[in-house]
C-alpha cells in the first residue's frame, strides 16, 4: 500500500511540474492560463494525499478555479474577446 502512495505522489508531482512548464512555454495566453489551472489541480491532489484536506479545498477553490477565471476575464476585457 505504501508503494502505491509513493508512486501516486511521484506521478502527481511530475504532472504538476509538466503543467507548470507548459504554462511557461505556450504561445497563447489562454492556453497558459488553462495549464496554470491544471497545476492548481495537481497541487490540490498532492495536498489531499498529504492529509491536508483544508489546504486541498482552498487550493482547489483558489488555484484551480478562481485564479484562472479571473485571468480569463481579464484577458477578455483587455483584448475585447479575441485571443491572439
Amino acid at each position: 500500500m505504501s508503494n502505491l502512495i509513493v508512486i501516486l505522489n511521484v506521478l502527481i508531482i511530475i504532472g504538476m511540474v509538466a503543467s507548470a512548464i507548459m504554462a511557461c512555454h505556450f504561445e497563447k495566453l489562454l492556453s497558459s492560463v488553462i495549464a496554470l489551472g491544471a497545476t492548481g489541480i495537481f497541487a490540490a491532489a498532492e495536498f489531499l494525499l498529504l492529509h491536508a484536506p483544508d489546504v486541498a479545498i482552498s487550493e482547489a477553490a483558489v488555484g484551480a478555479a478562481l485564479s484562472p477565471f479571473i485571468f480569463i476575464v481579464a484577458l477578455k476585457k483587455i483584448r475585447g474577446g479575441d485571443d491572439k
